[in-house]
């Protein structure tokens, strides 16, 4: 199976945003964080966050059908949702193209709730924090500057495999993961609409 990002079906915003007024909008999973969806996301969608999906991907498989739509702030991560959904038997399915960025540029109706930062910028202050402290300590003590250059290796492989492993570890903080996600509830609520 080919996992370049070719073979992903995107929907433009406006194509999803027509659906959705006709009333034959698709199933929407958003994959990011709680805490992100609860700052921000598109009305009846269901929050399964990225882990969460990969760890309870054949119990979505028989809730889940060609009429879906992955939803992350960029669309990143809904590829990455896409893959594991494909590879565990699902085919077919879309991701909004440009994600909740190019959704809410669109002008397109959400749900808002307590801003938050999204993880892409945490992850920028937190890897842009250290390579400064580190290029400023690094001119008095020799040797501490390399670890701003594995800060950078590290974004480096991040952009080439599209993960982030210091994304990964900030989803993780009490701030991001709000509620979490009871799979069960939304499993049930996807049964309930088929």
């Amino acid at each position: 199976m080919t996992t370049d990002a070719s073979r992903i079906a995107g929907l433009a915003p406006a194509a999803l945003r027509q659906l959705i007024e006709d009333g034959r909008g698709p199933r929407l999973l958003d994959v990011r964080t709680p805490g992100e969806f609860r700052t921000v996301h598109i009305p009846g969608s269901h929050n399964v966050p990225l882990d969460s999906l990969r760890e309870h991907r054949a119990e979505f498989l028989t809730h889940l059908d060609q009429d879906v739509v992955l939803v992350c702030r960029s669309g990143a991560r809904a590829a990455q949702a896409e893959q594991a959904l494909a590879e565990a038997g699902l085919p077919h399915l879309r991701v909004l193209d440009g994600g909740m960025t190019a959704w809410e540029a669109a002008g397109a109706p959400v749900n808002r709730g307590e801003a938050r930062w999204d993880l892409e910028r945490q992850v920028r202050l937190i890897a842009g924090s250290v390579v400064l402290v580190t290029g400023v300590v690094g001119m008095l003590v020799p040797g501490v500057h390399l670890i701003g250059t594995v800060i950078g290796a590290g974004l480096t492989f991040a952009a080439l495999t599209n993960t982030c492993a210091m994304g990964m570890m900030l989803s993780k903080l009490p701030y991001n993961r709000g509620p979490r996600t009871d799979v069960r509830t939304v499993i049930a609520s996807l049964r309930d609409r088929s």
